[in-house]
């Protein structure tokens, strides 16, 4: 079951979304310690989701629409929030004392920053709590065969942003501080615009 989670995983991650930049925008610009550091932000959260997902809060949620409303609003905001600390961070502005922490990079601010941005998309309960009861129904499985379904996902999530890390971390090497200057601008466009799909869904 872990080797169907892992294959499973990989699958998701094929579909790049804004924790995947987030990587390897830190990795690009404060290297592979603190990407690597993001990465493990990401997994702690991925467990919690599937374990939340295996004990019925999806279903919960799924239940309720309007707090359903209420978590993607608040996603939305948090996208948004991330994505503008970069764009201002390139003109070098400072807008707010919030954006102006958001835009720092230290790795002790990384995992936090990981955390919540993953953190922002709570409905990711409901994917997994379909996916289990799928599972459930097809294939019959026991509650320890979703444990460690869900530990061969995380796995892939842990294997592919650490490769993500060591890719960006590689361009601290080549790319000049203009260029990485850039990244950060696109990065935050595309948070938003992540943000902005999220709210009009």
């Amino acid at each position: 079951m872990i080797w169907k989670g892992f294959r499973f995983g990989m699958l998701l991650q094929i579909a790049v979304g804004p924790i995947c930049l987030f990587i390897f925008q830190t990795a690009a610009t404060s290297g592979f310690v603190a990407a690597e550091i993001g990465v493990f932000g990401v997994a702690i959260v991925d467990v919690i989701f599937i374990l939340a997902a295996i004990f019925g809060i999806g279903a919960i949620l799924n239940k309720n629409r309007k707090t359903q409303e209420m978590v993607r609003y608040f996603g939305a905001v948090v996208l948004v929030i991330f994505g503008l600390s970069n764009i201002v961070g390139f003109f070098e502005v400072s807008l707010l004392p919030s954006l102006s922490f958001l835009s720092q990079q230290s790795t002790d601010t990384v995992f936090w920053k990981t955390l919540v941005l993953t953190l922002s998309n709570p409905l990711t309960i409901l994917f997994w709590a379909g996916v289990f009861s799928t599972k459930m129904v097809d294939e019959n499985l026991q509650k320890k065969d979703m444990y460690f379904f869900g530990l061969g996902a995380i796995l892939s999530t842990l294997l592919f942003l650490t490769c993500i890390s060591i890719l960006g971390s590689f361009l601290t090497i080549f790319l000049a501080a203009s260029v990485l200057k850039v990244l950060n601008l696109i990065v935050g466009i595309v948070l938003v615009a992540f943000g902005l799909k999220t709210f009009m869904k």
